[in-house]
């Protein structure tokens, strides 16, 4: 009886929790392999089967035993021990649990908020869907939870100043500096963004800043530093401290990598991003509460970021989520709106089993088994690739040009390849300079049509998607 009234009591929580549930198992229909997956894995095989922590390239021809930051090391070791265990349902696992978690996680710490006005809370959800990039087993999934749990430690401290739970922030930042430390430096800036925020206070009709005391400002102070501290404490020291700040200065990549691309109006999918922008904007300018200037200012940081790359947008999501609900006025409860909710619930499981196909997703990949067939009966040893390729290659234990640790070649080979294949000025000649003698190709390319029409090469493989072409 007890249980029951509980649940009875609670039943709007419950309501929504299940729709949680079902709306991350609805995302799971957008589940892909992308194509980092596959040196991902065969990264924390290796590191397995070897016992060590890789510091140096052994999957490239071109830069073999090179210096490399390997920034995801321990997420490659968790993919791979995952694999192990789960075997084939590991993906899926993986993704789902993380995705699950997120959810849940932003939902518990300000479910009051969340519950005040239902319409508000499922259109927020449906946005988590909307600007969510790359659904796949990547590390940025375990680092969009990390800044979950950091955004909601350094907002807690903020308003309650007693709170010990900000000290948890550098064992986070250990934890995150190993399992993707191309975003690890967030924890210590979050905390600086808010110790300067807190340095103001004043009130205006539509903003008004509090001013932290003095043990809140130096608490911020210590704990950025221990995070700092923290994120040196990886197989690479603190090399990893300067990483993701020269990753950001790295035109070449920024310039050519899709995640990377700043937003633009010129691409209709980029357009999720601006309606979100002028959402949280709506809510502030039309709300009756006045701005917290601690909240107008991590909008407009995250703004300012997911501006500059599309890859920052659901960060900034993340981050809002933390905020939005206050300015949102309660609403009136409509009657059988937990029946609607459930409803909804289970329009979304059955969108899952209709148009979900696990199988579908494990077999998803960039190159034929025929064409891997070749490429290993072939043996190239100075084999020249496209970028989506390479992954894939390292995971048949092919060697290969380039692949998609664009950090581990810009300062290399990456330039020369992108003009080689974009049949850039003078491109001929570091075709030379390489003295290759494979090429792996897309079908329909520049550089395909090239090496058809030169008679220095042969084409000893095509289908629908590639050409292998040999060196005579």
């Amino acid at each position: 009886m007890k249980i029951k009234t509980f649940i009875h009591k609670n039943k709007l929580l419950f309501s929504f929790l299940i729709f949680l549930f079902c709306f991350a198992l609805f995302l799971m229909v957008f589940l892909r392999i992308d194509i980092d997956y596959f040196w991902h894995y065969k990264t924390g095989e290796f590191m397995v089967s070897h016992g060590e922590i890789l510091t140096k390239d052994v999957f490239s021809w071109s830069l073999y035993h090179a210096s490399w930051i390997s920034h995801e090391w321990l997420f490659e070791i968790l993919l791979y021990g995952l694999d192990v265990v789960f075997g084939k349902f590991h993906l899926f696992i993986y993704v789902f649990l993380v995705v699950l978690g997120l959810l849940f996680f932003l939902f518990f710490v300000q479910r009051r908020e969340y519950l005040k006005n239902i319409p508000f809370a499922l259109l927020w959800t449906i946005f988590f869907a909307l600007i969510f990039v790359g659904l796949s087993g990547r590390p940025q999934l375990l680092s969009f939870l990390f800044l979950a749990i950091c955004v909601f430690l350094v907002f807690h401290y903020f308003y309650h100043p007693d709170s010990k739970s900000i000290f948890i922030l550098p064992f986070i930042s250990l934890l995150w500096s190993n399992i993707h430390g191309g975003s690890s430096n967030l924890p210590y800036l979050l905390c600086l963004i808010a110790m300067v925020c807190g340095l103001f206070s004043f009130s205006s009709t539509k903003i008004e800043a509090r001013q932290l005391n003095k043990k809140q400002i130096l608490t911020y102070l210590v704990v950025s530093c221990f995070c700092m501290l923290a994120i040196c404490i990886n197989p690479h020291g603190v090399t990893m401290l300067f990483y993701p700040y020269q990753n950001m200065a790295d035109n070449l990549m920024l310039s050519t990598i899709a995640e990377w691309q700043p937003s633009n109006l010129n691409h209709l999918s980029h357009y999720v991003y601006f309606l979100f922008a002028l959402l949280v904007l709506f809510v502030f300018i039309f709300s009756k509460k006045k701005v917290r200037f601690i909240d107008l200012i991590f909008y407009l940081i995250f703004l300012y970021l997911g501006l500059k790359s599309i890859r920052f947008w659901f960060f900034g999501y993340i981050v809002c989520s933390f905020f939005i609900f206050y300015y949102i006025p309660k609403r009136k409860l409509d009657a059988h709106v937990c029946s609607l909710i459930l409803v909804f619930s289970l329009g979304l499981v059955l969108i899952f089993c209709k148009g979900f196909s696990y199988s579908k997703v494990l077999n998803e990949k960039t190159l034929s088994d025929d064409a891997i067939f070749v490429l290993k009966e072939e043996n190239p040893k100075r084999l020249f690739n496209y970028y989506d390729y390479g992954a894939y290659l390292i995971y048949q234990n092919i060697p290969v040009f380039i692949d998609g640790r664009a950090d581990l070649y810009s300062k290399y080979n990456y330039k020369d390849y992108q003009k080689i294949s974009r049949l850039s000025y003078r491109f001929p000649q570091l075709i030379s300079k390489y003295n290759f003698d494979y090429f792996l190709v897309p079908r329909k390319s520049g550089l395909s049509s090239y090496l058809k029409e030169d008679g220095s090469y042969v084409l000893i493989y095509h289908d629908d998607t590639c050409n292998i072409f040999k060196t005579k």
